[in-house]
């Protein structure tokens, strides 16, 4: 068999089938030394099967939403995170349209989707050395239900340089969706991430919640034959539920929350970084400018400022902010802002993962003296112009405070003993 296979037959199998099958042909990085066929995994879910496997843990079907619900309640996915996507995104794309839109949920590790009427649940659950792990559940009663890894027939769309930065990873996609749901003929994508424009924000999404005056692309369809012109990014910008757009009883809720869907855009972008970095210096490369582009996305160096205060409705920025951890003064990297940015303190949550953690050395010692020059203020180059002193200086106290494995410097830093971060990397740019 050829080491490429066409998209379109691997899709269609797929569709008619739902067969996952480990040798269908070229899967990036599955050589060495990155080895991604490895199953020598510690994601969420391959760590959920070996307790399937043990009989530690079960799942319960439920005629309507199959396994989702249980599923979603062992990994620990919140179901106020659900965002609810109607263009034809996916390889179950037949049933997808917005009538019976997509239905997704996520944490800080794994992302969950389900097609009303589909045959599986869809994952991408990550592993700390290896980023994006593709799996799914056929969604059907079963004595022992098992997730199926599926490589191919998901890199092919989830391993590019202009999407995921070239490595196994995850994106949110923006486009001008049709009546039918695919995406009306000659008009651009966009690739969402944390310093993207509202106004080109979640076309072929439902957005729930208040965002200010700003118009977007959610809950809107381009007319048939219109121009991007024609797309109405302001009559249906503002819905607080969706039930005049759907039968919301075939969901876990009536929400696709506007809170949600930020928190989203910015994540699946820092773990594509954090992917890339890891990846780059196990293959031998220079390991510093993604590194340096991860310092800048993790301090939101780059994030798009909102127009206005955003409000969710499903509960979503509540949920997460409960999730800490916090401070003595009561402060965590999970509190928002929801007015002018997404959150109080410009540092990703995700410098907290088992991911970030897992950055090999000498990438991750780096990233740590970088990210203690910027806090300090020892490097105030134009880059990093949009973190104010009292950012700078909290979001050092609250990591000093809550986050284990940091290098000594910090703590004698933050206790006066030293003046300054390593005089090797003083004002050090790429």
């Amino acid at each position: 068999m050829s080491r490429k296979i066409s998209f379109v037959v691997l899709l269609a199998a797929t569709l008619n089938a739902q067969i996952v099958v480990k040798e269908q042909g070229y899967v990036p990085f599955a050589d060495a030394p990155i080895h991604y066929r490895s199953e020598d995994l510690h994601d969420p879910i391959a760590n959920l099967q070996k307790r399937l496997n043990s009989g530690d843990v079960s799942l319960t079907y439920e005629a309507g939403h199959g396994y989702l619900k249980s599923v979603l309640q062992v990994l620990q996915v919140p179901v106020e995170s659900q965002t609810l996507v109607f263009s034809k995104t996916s390889f179950q794309f037949p049933k997808i349209s917005p009538e019976k839109p997509r239905a997704l949920y996520y944490n800080d590790d794994v992302y969950a989707g389900r097609v009303h009427g589909g045959q599986s649940l869809e994952f991408v659950s990550f592993d700390p050395m290896q980023g994006a792990i593709f799996y799914v559940l056929d969604d059907h009663p079963a004595a022992h239900p098992r997730f199926e890894r599926a490589e191919l027939d998901c890199v092919q769309c989830h391993v590019a340089a202009n999407t995921t930065r070239g490595v196994p990873g995850v994106l949110v996609r923006s486009v001008f969706t049709s009546p039918s749901g695919v995406q009306a003929g000659g008009t651009r994508a966009f690739v969402t991430g944390q310093e993207s424009p509202l106004n080109d924000r979640w076309g072929g999404w439902y957005v729930t919640g208040a965002q200010g005056s700003a118009g977007h692309m959610g809950n809107a369809i381009l007319p048939a034959g219109a121009p991007p012109e024609g797309l109405d990014r302001l009559s249906g910008a503002s819905l607080h539920d969706l039930t005049a757009r759907l039968d919301t009883s075939e969901y876990l809720t009536p929400y696709s929350d506007i809170v949600a869907q930020l928190v989203l855009a910015h994540q699946t972008q820092m773990h594509n970084l954090i992917t890339l970095t890891n990846y780059q210096i196990r293959l031998g490369k220079p390991f510093e400018k993604p590194a340096e582009q991860l310092i800048r996305y993790l301090l939101f160096t780059n994030e798009a400022r909102l127009a206005g205060p955003v409000r969710g409705t499903s509960g979503f920025a509540e949920e997460f902010a409960a999730r800490g951890p916090r401070d003595t003064r009561g402060r965590s990297l999970r509190d928002f802002d929801l007015e002018t940015r997404i959150f109080k303190f410009p540092c990703s949550y995700l410098i907290y993962s088992e991911s970030f953690d897992a950055i090999p050395e000498p990438a991750r010692s780096f990233i740590y003296r970088r990210l203690l020059e910027v806090l300090s203020g020892r490097d105030r180059s134009a880059d990093f112009a949009s973190l104010s002193d009292t950012d700078r200086r909290a979001v050092l106290e609250i990591l000093v405070e809550t986050k284990p494995g940091l290098p000594e410097e910090w703590r004698l830093w933050a206790r006066g003993e030293t003046a300054k971060p390593s005089d090797g990397l003083a004002n050090h740019q790429h």
